[in-house]
């Protein structure tokens, strides 16, 4: 491996300092973390290809490589099994993992989805006009935006995150449903249409209390309970979420087609795969799902 110290945008990461190199850094913008070993050939011939990348991009991007002959406990908390791995770190999560050698083509095929382009400057007074209360006008710069650059995930996601906070929760999620398969690959941005999802099966005609309160007239209803679930979802109450549907699973396994093991299979999606909730109830997919 080359000497990181000679470049601003390529570091080392050991145990003490990965959080903030790595998690840290991409609340500003992508990481990608190198997993390596100096025994393994194709970590070598990778790491001139990253080096290139990087400089290309001129500090949009990081490097951080972590060596996972010196660097166990980091390898470990990240489940790495084989060299060299990449990670794409964006908003403190992995977004993509890749396994194994990656040509030139496919890593600026990855980093061109999370570094800064030409049309998040459209995005950007996108923003402003509807912070000053012209919504139509964001939205309209956002779509032609879109049009100009249809690989920028940015902009799907934040038309999404706008179309919500006017609550047209259902057009919000045609548009994420609508998006090509590599850019729902996006880690955001699946995780924001799952959310969305509940937001399109509840009804705000019912609050909670009204909602327990049906609950304890009728406790074999599981629509009831499909309610509350999403009433606890969008407030972010996942454990009390997921307690519900594994109670539906229970009564009722393959009530409103597999509801129950759909909803979870989302709401682990939502709080990520490595939250201790999704180990606590993984075992009822296993169970109930056919």
């Amino acid at each position: 491996m080359v000497d990181t110290l000679a470049s601003p945008y390529i570091h080392a990461a050991d145990a003490d300092t990965f959080n903030a190199l790595v998690l840290d850094n991409s609340q500003q913008g992508p990481v990608l973390v190198n997993f390596w070993s100096k025994k393994a050939g194709p970590c070598l011939r990778q790491y001139p290809i990253l080096d290139k990348l990087i400089h290309h991009y001129n500090g949009k991007v990081l490097l951080v490589n972590v060596d996972t002959e010196q660097e166990v406990a980091v390898t470990k908390d990240y489940g790495i099994a084989s060299v060299p791995t990449l990670k794409l770190f964006r908003h403190g999560q992995a977004a993509v993992t890749l396994h194994g050698y990656q040509s030139e083509e496919e890593l600026i095929k990855l980093l061109d989805r999370f570094v800064t382009r030409e049309s998040d400057l459209a995005l950007a007074q996108a923003i402003r006009r509807y912070s000053e209360g012209k919504a139509e006008d964001a939205l309209a710069l956002i779509a032609e935006a879109i049009v100009a650059d249809p690989v920028n995930p940015r902009l799907p996601l934040a038309m999404a995150k706008l179309l919500k906070h006017q609550e047209r929760y259902h057009d919000a999620l045609v548009l994420l449903k609508a998006l090509p398969a590599e850019i729902l690959k996006n880690t955001e941005i699946a995780s924001f249409r799952d959310r969305l999802t509940f937001y399109v099966e509840a009804d705000f005609s019912h609050d909670l209390t009204a909602l327990l309160q049906q609950q304890t007239l009728q406790p074999h209803d599981n629509s009831i309970k499909q309610q509350l679930v999403a009433h606890y979802v969008i407030t972010q109450q996942y454990d009390l979420a997921l307690a519900q549907l594994a109670t539906i699973m229970e009564q009722q396994p393959g009530f409103n087609a597999n509801y129950a093991q759909q909803a979870m299979l989302r709401v682990f999606n939502i709080i990520g795969r490595e939250h201790p909730l999704v180990a606590r109830y993984r075992d009822y997919l296993k169970r109930y799902s056919h």
